[in-house]
Parts: C-alpha cells; structure tokens; sequence
C-alpha cells in the first residue's frame, strides 16, 4: 500500500464515521434545528464519499443543491412554523419502537451480509480517468442538447409565469358604467396609480 492508498483508506473511514455519527445525530437529538444542521453535515460527508469515487461533478451536485438548497429550505421552514406544542402521547409508542428497532437490525444484517459476501478486489485501471465533468459536458452539448435546451425554455417559461402571477392583485368589484362587475375570478392587476394612491 503506497501513501496516495493510505490517504484513500483514511479518509474513507474519516467520512464514514463522519456520516454515520451525523445521521444517528439527525435521528436521536430531540432538537430538530439541530437535526437540520447535522443532516447537511451528512450531504457534505456523502459529497465527500463522491470525492472518493472520482465523481465530482455528483459531489459538486450534492453540496450545491442539497445543502445549498434543499437543507437551507429545511431550516428556513423549521425557523418558520417552530412552534412549541404539547403533543398527546402515543398509546402504542412502545410497539412503534419495537417495530422500528427490528426494522433497523434487520437492515443491519442486510448489509452486513451484503459486506461480507461481496467480492470487493479491485482490478487495476488500464485506462485514463477523466474528468465526469468533461464527460457530462460532451453528452450535453452533443448527444443530449435538444433535450438539455428544451428543459432550459421549460423552466425559463414556467419563472415567467411565476413573475406574472406574482405581480397580479385581487380586485373584487370593479364598476363599469355605474353597474357592479364581479370580476373576482380574472386576477387584474392594479394600476400603479390606483397602488400610490391606496398607500398614501
């Protein structure tokens, strides 16, 4: 085993106890903002394993928008509807733990079986590794480009709607002609001077 091996090896053990430490934390602590945080300590130690597979481009992926976007949506709705209520307790809260304590150890086993039954020997690589990112990008902007700028005008539409329907108000009852129109359902938008007349 060479140093480059060695470093491997740790770090590997460094991100497994890293992620299962952080994930029985998510688990177990009573705090659910901390739970939170602990839980993107799991995405940045998976980002890590990806690492480890010359996946960087999924590593990449994983911090950007798991813990960059996904777990910071977690914590702001946690922020938002942290509410301290007293719940009712659970009549069968013991049957629940059984239940999910044999569910545990028989995934343990699972895997456990799955480890130790897997042939793990590596062959050497007889090719060159390259980047999954220079890989992903070919097949972008070669095999897939129709699909990937479909995809693009999609979402690009769907934020437009978006914009449209943000900036619409609800005008309840609009007069014409002395008679009262119900127009509830047609979402006008409010001219500007209609708004700066209503603030001041």
């Amino acid at each position: 085993m060479n140093l480059s091996e060695g470093v491997q090896v740790v770090s590997l053990v460094i991100l497994s106890a890293m992620v299962i430490a952080a994930a029985m934390g998510v688990v177990l602590l009573p705090n659910i903002v901390y739970a939170a945080f602990l839980l993107g300590g799991v995405f940045i130690s998976v980002a890590g394993l990806y690492l480890l597979l010359n996946a960087d481009f999924v590593a990449a992926a994983q911090v950007l928008i798991y813990v960059g976007a996904v777990n910071v949506l977690i914590l702001f709705a946690i922020m938002l509807v942290n509410k301290r209520q007293a719940y009712p307790e659970f009549k069968l809260s013991g049957l629940r733990n059984t239940i999910t304590a044999l569910v545990c150890i028989a995934l343990f086993c699972l895997l456990t079986i799955t480890l130790t039954s897997t042939n793990w020997a590596i062959q050497p690589a007889t090719f060159v590794l390259t980047s999954t990112l220079v890989t992903i990008a070919k097949h972008f902007f070669y095999d897939y480009l129709l699909p990937f700028e479909l995809a693009s005008v999609l979402l690009l539409v769907a934020l437009i709607g978006a914009i449209v329907l943000a900036r619409r108000e609800f005008i309840a009852d609009v007069q014409k002609d002395g008679a009262i129109v119900d127009e509830s359902l047609s979402l006008l938008e409010k001219p500007r001077e209609q708004l700066v007349g209503t603030k001041l």
